[in-house]
């Protein structure tokens, strides 16, 4: 029986796309590898991926590259994690220039070793001005962090009562849209203390697939599952 493939429509798709980027420890286990060279492959999926979402015209690509949480790791592994970006954020900056591609980071990056905080200092400032594509790393970032970072800058300011949108300008990602759709890796379904004010009405999807295996046609295939689906947004919508 001939069964018509499923084909991707340019025309619907997301504005902003959250990547959770799992499995690197697991999938470099699997080949017999150390840990870091499953996150040396996962910083290239990243850069690929990045790229693919560029191409398709993706606006927004958020990606949660390390969680107030993984401090709690060997410092061996989170140093090599940090070096890792360093690398490539000196390896890009060019690239985003000539791309048109503005780089933002959610967290608090200042309690990052300094070299790594000056350069995304630097890559930021270089880059604000950029329109095609937003690039947005979430690093030393944890969803509620964020959320009471944000009730406690209102208060500093003498808020008193917010609207939706006065407490959003708060947020790291002010000025961003809300991510349409969040993919997570490796397998595990939950978020993971990411972005939990702007996924409110966000569609999920999960692959068991490891960040380091996944590749354009994995996203095609989260995309084309996201273009099936009748978002609400607690609204009655005809099917």
């Amino acid at each position: 029986m001939f069964i018509k493939k499923e084909e991707l429509n340019l025309n619907t798709l997301p504005k902003h796309i959250a990547f959770i980027i799992d499995g690197n420890g697991r999938w470099a286990k699997k080949r017999g590898m150390p840990r870091s060279f499953g996150h040396k492959m996962g910083m290239q999926t990243v850069k690929k991926i990045v790229t693919d979402c560029y191409d398709l015209g993706i606006k927004v690509v958020s990606i949660f590259a390390f969680s107030a949480e993984n401090w709690k790791r060997p410092k061996k592994e989170v140093d090599y994690l940090f070096n890792l970006f360093y690398e490539y954020l000196t390896k890009n900056k060019s690239l985003f220039l000539e791309k048109n591609i503005q780089f933002r980071v959610m967290g608090d990056y200042t309690k990052l070793p300094k070299d790594l905080s000056d350069e995304i200092e630097s890559v930021i400032n270089l880059t604000k001005n950029n329109s095609k594509l937003i690039l947005n790393i979430g690093i030393n970032y944890g969803g509620q962090d964020e959320i009471l970072r944000a009730v406690n800058l209102a208060i500093k300011d003498g808020k008193e009562l917010l609207t939706k949108e006065d407490f959003e300008n708060y947020l790291f990602t002010k000025n961003l849209s809300n991510p349409d759709l969040i993919i997570r890796t490796s397998g595990e379904e939950r978020l993971s203390n990411f972005m939990l004010w702007q996924c409110a009405y966000s569609e999920l999807y999960f692959t068991k697939t490891y960040w380091p295996s996944f590749n354009k046609k994995q996203l095609e295939k989260a995309l084309i599952n996201y273009q099936k689906r009748n978002r609400k947004f607690g609204a009655i919508k005809e099917e």
